[in-house]
């Protein structure tokens, strides 16, 4: 996708972020630090004060109160004026007479528009979920993507009676979900269709792990299992497998995907390839729109390829990436995807993507402490670290800095990893 240059000569235009998360808030007080003048306004769906999202499935799932974790401070918006626009929808799109209508039918202009519209929880059609309900009619099936969802969870664990339940899905949510209900003194059962947890981001070698971890934490792990229907008993629900097991739930925490809120990009005509189609600078295949965050995908110098990533970095690196093209800033180098998970006493960090590789080296500094690294000939792809910061910095440092990796080094647990000793150009 070719770069557009900014006709943006002016910082004093009207700017509208539609999207009001990790990537929409950055973008809003990114433009204020470099220097923009105009007006910013952040449009969000969710009525809650902009807050962080990975929390949800850990901290705020355990803690005994109910706030949530603002990013900025509602002050730190009136004091950069800003217009938070909260509990608001947008309907639709004008891109040549740049309008955007709201879902009460009223209107603002834009100069630049930005799309930050991330993701919804995909919620499959298994019979019988949407009746999961508690005797009042409250549903009792739950996705965790926002923080009424985790209000809800906690509210619907509070009130069962057995603490049964049951996670349809082994990806990171709910995994992270299913540490976090262990902590809660919960009977967890996690429902993964796929043979392995995790099956389409890591190798067997994180995989098994993980599996093993959770199992003797208590989990009751079930993988190559696909849900096909949800029966009812009063208060109690059944989830039931293809292969005729079935397992009690108090209630059911659904983890199995997302859909990309992609659909005012599509209405208003901008290239939509798995994910909104950005540039460099993250512009879409109009001049003055944008998009960040999750629901766009983008072209990787670093692994040659289009990606789209779910990730708090990439959210803030494009937000960034924005406000210096838009500020007339000299544009930001290659980023490399980080991500990270903490389940239990774990702590994953992840570095670079795996996709592709041919070769890994797991190095073990002690049973709670190891490494994958993922090689594709001699280039080091990715980096996953178990309680192991050093082995994240030296990959971050390797893939950012496009180093090679001593292989031998690495293999060898008698040796200390340093960067002198295992990086070289």
């Amino acid at each position: 996708m070719q770069t557009i240059h900014s006709s943006t000569h002016s910082l004093d235009l009207n700017i509208v972020i539609i999207g009001a998360s990790h990537a929409g808030v950055n973008l809003a007080f990114n433009l204020r630090q470099q220097g923009w003048l105009g007006s910013i306004t952040l449009i969000d769906s969710d009525p809650e004060l902009p807050y962080h999202r990975p929390p949800l499935s850990k901290k705020t799932l355990q803690a005994s109160d109910t706030l949530s974790t603002p990013l900025k401070a509602e002050k730190a918006y009136t004091d950069n004026n800003l217009v938070l626009l909260l509990g608001q929808t947008v309907a639709a799109i004008d891109k040549q007479e740049k309008l955007i209508t709201l879902d009460d039918d009223s209107c603002l202009t834009f100069d630049k528009l930005v799309l930050a519209t991330g993701c919804s929880a995909f919620i499959p059609p298994i019979p019988g979920l949407s009746d999961t309900l508690d005797e009042a009619g409250n549903p009792q099936y739950f996705a965790m993507r926002t923080f009424a969802d985790a209000q809800a969870i906690k509210a619907a664990f509070k009130n069962s009676t057995d603490k049964h339940v049951v996670i349809i899905g082994g990806g990171y949510i709910g995994l992270e979900s299913a540490s976090s209900f262990v902590a809660l003194g919960a009977d967890v059962t996690v429902i993964e269709k796929q043979d392995k947890i995790l099956s389409r981001v890591t190798s067997s070698v994180m995989s098994d792990f993980l599996t093993q971890l959770h199992i003797d934490k208590g989990v009751a792990l079930h993988t190559g299992k696909d849900v096909v229907e949800i029966q009812h008993q009063g208060n109690k629900h059944l989830v039931v497998c293809s292969d005729g097991t079935h397992y009690p739930a108090d209630f059911i925490l659904v983890g199995v995907g997302v859909r990309l809120n992609t659909q005012l990009a599509s209405d208003a005509s901008l290239a939509i390839e798995q994910g909104i189609k950005v540039n460099d600078v993250c512009q879409t295949s109009h001049p003055d729109i944008f998009a960040i965050g999750d629901c766009t995908t983008h072209f990787s110098k670093i692994y040659q390829r289009w990606i789209r990533l779910e990730s708090v970095q990439n959210a803030v690196d494009q937000a960034k990436s924005v406000a210096q093209f838009l500020t007339n800033k000299a544009p930001l180098a290659p980023a490399v995807p980080w991500f990270w998970s903490d389940q239990y006493e774990y702590k994953l960090q992840i570095v670079g993507l795996s996709q592709g590789y041919d070769e890994l080296i797991v190095r073990e500094e002690s049973p709670t402490q190891f490494s994958v690294w993922y090689f594709k000939a001699e280039q080091l792809l990715c980096v996953e670290a178990v309680n192991n910061s050093k082995a994240y910095v030296l990959g971050m440092q390797a893939i950012k800095q496009s180093l090679l990796v001593n292989k031998q080094v690495l293999k060898d647990t008698t040796t200390a990893l340093t960067k002198a000793l295992l990086l070289s150009e």
